[in-house]
């Protein structure tokens, strides 16, 4: 990086500082992950030098015959690696692409039903602080209070009662596999269209390590930055009879020209993806899910729903006395990256929770297995019991940096430019 070096100091040595950092810190945010070299090639190349409002072959610029050949070979290749009859890789991210499916096929003031956000679900499947909370009616479905996990015939109990037009499965804090089949059969019980939001595990599903929603969801939206492993950037998979609905809820409905270096490195991501290695890679993060889970539960920690059978852990800390937001603070100078996170029926507010959400992807792309896993269960448990002691966090901090520099991180070549 010369030239950004020569240009502009300040930026590249925020870029550089931040670059050591992911390199000499476990990072657990379920919603992180580090991307290939290749994949970080196509997002800082020339293609963001260009202008492509429309699709292709249908554009409002000239100039367009490569974007148009890139962005139809990434659309062939979203559609073949789901299973999917039509796909728009356009969207910004995740939360505009929900939108632009709200745009499509409802009208203002239409009801959608998803997953409660203290419940485990997302700010954009309704909640009312949001967009799609306010120009739409909203009912959100919780979990089980005993169990944690979603009770379907509550849920079919509340659309046959709610009737909504629109029925949302996906969640962005909850530990276990969404069962769509059920979730397509109550959407047809009750005339609804199915929305399937597979931000966080898309991965695993190309992986086989989840349940597919696209034999189910009339449509189903994606960010391909998580378990996918891609660039910051969001895909909506349907049905062909929605395509043209969906295409001009995203533009010209919701934004303008895509942006063409994000398009390129999804499809990067998108042809890794479909390799033998990457479906052992999605079956690893569950494995080593379940492994931190199980360690933790036997030294003590309460997880919600008992576990885990995805890439994702949510701690209930209320028996470690320790409230989520100092514990994952805590947590963060020993060079353990999580965040703090409300919990079902949590009694704190949500800026100070009860618990904090881990995930694995990220160290499962640096190589680590169950071993580690259990290393990094160790280490928490330390952290939760000596969270106000610096000294103590520093020496833990020590040995992440010091486990941290035997798995290369993907991506990150330090001291190269």
């Amino acid at each position: 990086m010369q030239a950004l070096k020569q240009t502009d100091p300040e930026i590249y040595e925020l870029i550089r500082q931040e670059e050591r950092y992911e390199l000499e810190t476990i990072r657990l945010i379920p919603s992180e992950n580090y991307v290939s070299q290749a994949v970080l090639e196509a997002s800082g190349s020339i293609l963001t030098n260009k202008y492509s409002e429309g699709y292709p072959t249908k554009r409002y610029y000239e100039g367009q015959r490569y974007i148009d050949q890139l962005e139809s070979l990434v659309i062939e290749r979203a559609k073949k690696l789901f299973g999917a009859e039509h796909a728009n890789v356009q969207p910004y991210s995740g939360s505009p692409a929900n939108l632009a499916v709200y745009f499509a096929l409802l009208k203002p003031g239409d009801k959608i039903m998803g997953m409660g956000l203290p419940h485990g679900g997302h700010l954009s499947h309704g909640w009312n602080v949001t967009m799609s909370g306010q120009f739409w009616k909203s009912v959100q479905y919780p979990v089980d209070r005993e169990t944690k996990r979603i009770d379907y015939d509550a849920v079919r109990d509340a659309a046959r009662r709610e009737r909504p037009q629109l029925l949302i499965a996906g969640a962005s804090a909850y530990p276990r596999q969404i069962d769509f089949r059920i979730f397509g059969e109550i959407a047809k019980e009750v005339g609804a269209l199915m929305m399937a939001d597979i931000a966080h595990i898309a991965g695993l599903i190309v992986a086989g390590a989840h349940p597919d929603p696209v034999p189910y969801a009339d449509v189903v939206t994606t960010t391909v930055h998580k378990t996918l492993r891609g660039p910051r950037g969001a895909m909506i998979l349907c049905r062909k009879e929605f395509a043209d609905r969906i295409d001009r809820a995203v533009f010209p409905g919701l934004q303008g020209g895509p942006h063409n270096h994000t398009t390129a490195a999804i499809g990067v991501a998108l042809k890794e993806a479909a390799t033998p290695a990457f479906r052992e890679y999605g079956h690893q993060i569950v494995r080593n899910a379940r492994a931190m889970a199980q360690e933790l539960m036997r030294r003590g920690f309460d997880l919600v729903s008992g576990g885990t059978d995805n890439h994702l852990i949510l701690i209930d800390l209320t028996n470690k006395n320790v409230p989520g937001k100092k514990a994952a603070k805590a947590l963060e100078k020993a060079a353990i990256v999580c965040n703090y996170n409300t919990v079902p029926y949590d009694p704190r507010k949500p800026f100070n929770p009860s618990g904090i959400r881990l995930g694995t992807p990220a160290v499962t792309s640096r190589g680590m297995g169950e071993e580690q896993m259990r290393q990094i269960a160790a280490w928490i448990e330390q952290v939760i019991a000596r969270a106000d002691d610096d000294a103590a966090l520093a020496r833990i901090a020590e040995e992440v940096r010091a486990m941290c520099r035997a798995f290369p991180a993907p991506g990150i070549l330090l001291g190269a430019d």
